[in-house]
């Protein structure tokens, strides 16, 4: 079983981790083994005077010496064996943020119309009290989606406790049927709006203060 974050690392970057077999250690690859190499040929023995200079010592050694040397399993160097193959498998990033700067999170819609993200609450349309959404937090912004649809979009809270509510959200709220008996018999149509919807101090009521 992968952890949650790691599904929500491919699922961002829409890959499919592979796990390696329990007790096979032969299915890893020579993964483990490279560290030891980067250890022993790259950094042992040196000194640098500050972490910028580390980064670019290791950047120097990784184009100059590691990929250009002749890798004892294949036979070849790593950059030609990338350029043949591996290079062709890659895909643009299409100018996509960092996967530690979005985060993805799965709400249920509460019943005064909010998801809870972090002790805050956004508000999202009526029609989806509970319902269950798809929320991406990016540059600042909260949006909400629900059946791929984007229903709602708030700017990210600073604190603790906050709601983000847009009146919109609570528009066409109607109690009763949407038709007003006539002195025929006949029912008319209520224009939308009129006299049906609540005043929003009833809801502020039920949901526990101002909105």
């Amino acid at each position: 079983m992968f952890n949650a974050r790691l599904h929500a690392f491919t699922r961002y970057w829409d890959v499919r981790p592979v796990a390696c077999a329990p007790y096979r250690a032969r299915t890893k690859g020579k993964d483990e083994r490279g560290v030891g190499y980067v250890k022993h040929n790259a950094i042992a023995g040196r000194d640098f005077a500050s972490w910028a200079a580390l980064e670019a010592h290791l950047a120097w050694w990784k184009r100059e010496v590691a990929d250009r040397r002749v890798h004892g399993t294949t036979g070849e160097a790593p950059i030609v064996r990338f350029e043949r193959e591996e290079r062709l498998a890659l895909r643009p990033l299409s100018g996509r943020p960092p996967f530690r700067q979005v985060r993805e999170l799965t709400r249920r819609v509460q019943n005064d119309g909010c998801v809870d993200v972090d002790t805050d609450h956004d508000s999202v349309p009526w029609r989806l009290i509970g319902a269950q959404v798809h929320v991406v937090v990016s540059g600042g912004a909260v949006r909400i989606h629900h059946a791929g649809v984007e229903v709602a979009r708030h700017d990210q809270r600073q604190g603790q406790r906050e709601r983000a509510v847009d009146r919109a959200h609570l528009r066409g709220i109607i109690v009763g049927d949407s038709r007003r008996p006539q002195a025929d018999g006949t029912l008319a149509a209520i224009v939308p709006g009129a006299d049906l919807l609540r005043p929003l101090t009833e809801y502020e009521q039920v949901a526990g203060g101002g909105w």
